[in-house]
């Protein structure tokens, strides 16, 4: 399957390069621990007789600079109530999440009724140029791990793309590591979570890189194209 790319206009790409910085820093302000509590709190708060749907991302599955019910994992959700289907979202979106900081936190978030899990990590690996067996590394080991806690989880994993600042052939590597991964697991695919959102500039956040609320809705579309066909699957 050959992946449609996406360019950013050049002031965008320094912007990009901008908030890797941004939310590295964020780090040691203890942002992400703040929220990090959050979510865990939501987490907890999952009743036990629902199944779970559990986003595990970076500030993308987060919502950065949104209300957390404009995020499209809010989103899904309402979709999910409007259908009238048994199952409550949880968003552990971390905001400057790389793949092994991901992993080092993943143990907790499977610890609920944890029925199908969207990973959306790598991102920032790429930004900061990690070498991809790496990046490759870290997500195959969160899908074993996810595996093992419930061998009858469904793992959906979202495709991502960067911009070419590393290099044509970091880029591509990059973005043919998604489909690689979900090729090798029998994983269904979102073959790049912000298509048709990525580089257009009224879709996104004066950052360039986060979605707005019109921005959000497209990915929500995104990943309930995939998303829809799993949940039909387990409930026949």
């Amino acid at each position: 399957m050959r992946l449609n790319t996406y360019t950013l206009p050049r002031f965008g790409l320094l912007i990009f390069c901008y908030f890797l910085l941004f939310t590295s820093s964020c780090k040691d302000n203890g942002e992400n621990k703040v929220e990090s509590t959050e979510t865990e709190n939501t987490a907890n708060d999952t009743e036990s007789s629902q199944s779970t749907i559990l986003f595990f991302g970076n500030s993308l599955t987060a919502g950065m600079g949104l209300d957390p019910d404009d995020a499209f994992p809010a989103l899904i959700q309402k979709k999910i109530d409007s259908l009238g289907l048994d199952y409550v979202v949880v968003n552990a979106g971390l905001s400057g999440d790389t793949t092994a900081s991901g992993k080092n936190r993943l143990d907790w978030a499977l610890s609920n009724n944890v029925k199908i899990m969207v990973l959306e990590l790598g991102a920032n690996d790429g930004l900061r140029g990690i070498p991809l067996d790496e990046t490759e590394a870290n997500l195959q080991d969160m899908i074993d791990m996810a595996k093992a806690e419930n061998k009858d989880i469904d793992i959906i994993l979202a495709g991502m793309q960067i911009p070419p600042n590393m290099g044509p052939e970091y880029t591509d590597k990059f973005r043919n590591l998604y489909p690689k991964l979900a090729e090798r697991n029998s994983l269904p695919l979102i073959p790049f979570l912000l298509q048709n959102v990525a580089g257009i500039p009224e879709l996104n956040q004066n950052d360039g890189i986060h979605p707005t609320e019109e921005g959000q809705k497209i990915v929500a579309s995104n990943v309930w194209e995939v998303l829809r066909d799993v949940i039909s699957e387990i409930d026949q």
